[in-house]
């Protein structure tokens, strides 16, 4: 079996769409969507991916399926419960004495790596973040779905791997976001979300392409062939857009801090 996640096209978040560089690339992407061989396809309910798989889709005829646990991760950290979190997260905003909620990634790479709970495959779940969020509550939800649907494609999840119920070779295509891509392959993986959030930048319209390895007849195991594709960006003389990455060196304040 082969899975592709397609991260969404540069966002406009204040309106859920694309920006007119993000319309670009959904373009470009799309003038590939012949050769990636998208097979089925499923895409998340918010406008911007909608956006990004509209032109795939149509160059394609592909008849995609909208579904509600590819939105965004939308997990929240309280961090009014633990203030302290501040200096994990010193871009957070405040109403009059209150903090607002968050996301949990976006995590300062000083503070995760000095909390050693967070890279753990399981031991994040104990985190003061989990403790002050839904993270693990979401989590859970969204990789239980995930697993239901592979389920559906003869993949059973076992013992951290996937028993194998009948062999696939087709392809499944997931339109979504960073933050939900990092989940799945988390889960895909055996390994903390934080890690991924906070190791990888996939960037907008960017191809992550996974296979399953069957080295041992009835087990699956999902390895990447490559992670954040943008060579269709690159083919079309576009710029890949600096969405999902932060300031490459601290005195550049033109870019995200």
């Amino acid at each position: 079996m082969r899975i592709l996640f397609i991260r969404h096209g540069d966002p406009d978040y204040e309106n859920d769409t694309l920006t007119e560089k993000g319309c670009r690339e959904a373009d470009l992407l799309a003038q590939r969507a012949s050769s990636l061989r998208l097979g089925e396809c499923c895409v998340s309910p918010l406008g911007r991916a909608q956006r990004t798989a509209q032109p795939c889709l149509e160059i394609t005829g592909i008849n995609a399926t909208t579904l509600d646990w590819l939105q965004e991760f939308p997990a929240k950290l309280d961090i009014n419960k633990a203030p302290e979190l501040e200096e994990a997260y010193p871009d957070v905003e405040k109403n009059g004495s209150k903090y607002l909620s968050r996301i949990v990634w976006d995590m300062l790479p000083g503070y995760l790596t000095e909390h050693a709970e967070y890279m753990g495959k399981d031991t994040w779940r104990s985190s003061l973040v989990a403790k002050c969020s839904d993270m693990e509550k979401v989590y859970d939800h969204i990789i239980k779905e995930f697993d239901a649907f592979l389920a559906k494609h003869g993949y059973i999840r076992e013992n951290g791997y996937y028993r194998v119920e009948k062999e696939s070779t087709e392809t499944v295509t997931f339109f979504c976001h960073f933050g939900l891509i990092c989940v799945l392959l988390s889960h895909l993986w055996n390994v903390s979300p934080f890690t991924l959030w906070n190791s990888l930048a996939i960037a907008p319209t960017s191809v992550t392409e996974l296979y399953t390895e069957e080295r041992k007849q009835g087990i699956a195991y999902f390895r990447a062939s490559k992670v954040g594709d943008v060579s269709h960006l690159y083919a079309g003389e576009e710029e890949p857009s600096f969405a999902a990455r932060f300031c490459e060196v601290y005195s550049n304040k033109e870019q995200r801090h």
